[in-house]
């Protein structure tokens, strides 16, 4: 077998095995997307039959009515989305900078510590991030849901922080010897070189805002402040049982903004993490 011959084989194998792992992702979006157009006698028929013999779009502004609030848990998870991107990236790209770009003593030792932060799983900070937001009253509200968002996660901390690495320092040097300041320095200079870091770190944030439901299920006492992850548990767990086409005509509503933002940021996304290295 020759060469060419060998890497055509490879190339095929690579080809085959990505368009399995595209099937299987795309299964579950296919049938909640198929189911949401059926009529109720469908969606549990035995053996399951993918395509509706009548597509019903009514589905789609009947699952709206039914779960009554969907506009308003809509806008709350839009609120918090925004807060949470708006909290995210400014305070990561700022802790980035100044573990990439300033030079200070123990710099290093104090970033691994950040590192290790990530090896807590949420479950055991829990109960005292609750407690703690009890006594400052905010339990009910939004606030601990986007507040923390401004203190800077450990990943994109990590993840800003090499990508601000691979940027020249001689961009830095002469911007000092111009008379900028670091803060100059990293509006000016760094943050309209990492604008591709930024649109991941963003769309990593909206994402895990937007899907969120622990969170919201902990802190938030009102309906009329749950989000859309929220209101479709509780349109689920209604009195009378699920209408499931209703259900998945609402689950595919939510699911698409986040499916269309990534197609139009997806170009940025690649190149983001693409460019983010692993220089230390």
């Amino acid at each position: 077998m020759s060469s060419k011959t060998a890497k055509i084989l490879q190339r095929l194998c690579l080809y085959a095995m990505l368009l399995l792992g595209a099937v299987v992702f795309i299964t579950p979006f296919a049938w909640m997307l198929s189911t949401s157009l059926k009529p109720l006698n469908e969606t549990m028929t035995v053996p399951p039959r993918w395509l509706p013999s009548q597509i019903q779009w009514e589905n789609y502004p009947r699952a709206i009515e039914e779960m009554k609030m969907f506009w308003r848990y809509t806008g709350n998870t839009i609120y918090l989305c925004a807060m949470t991107v708006i909290g995210t990236v400014l305070s990561s790209s700022l802790a980035a900078y100044g573990f990439s770009r300033i030079e200070w003593r123990g710099r290093d030792k104090v970033f691994v510590l950040v590192l290790a932060t990530m090896m807590i799983p949420f479950p055991v900070v829990m109960v005292p991030l609750y407690t703690l937001f009890r006594e400052l009253g905010w339990i009910g509200s939004f606030k601990p849901l986007w507040v923390p968002s401004f203190m800077a996660g450990a990943f994109n901390v990590f993840l800003l922080r090499q990508f601000f690495l691979t940027l020249p320092k001689e961009l830095s040097e002469a911007a000092k010897i111009d008379g900028a300041s670091e803060w100059q320095i990293f509006c000016q200079v760094v943050l309209p070189l990492a604008k591709p870091a930024l649109i991941v770190v963003a769309l990593f944030q909206f994402m895990a805002t937007w899907n969120d439901f622990l969170g919201p299920l902990i802190y938030l006492t009102d309906q009329s402040d749950f989000t859309l992850a929220l209101g479709l548990q509780a349109y689920q767990s209604k009195e009378g049982g699920t209408d499931w086409h209703y259900l998945m005509a609402a689950s595919t509503l939510v699911v698409i903004p986040v499916v269309v933002l990534f197609f139009l940021t997806q170009r940025y996304f690649v190149e983001g993490i693409a460019t983010t290295g692993g220089k230390g």
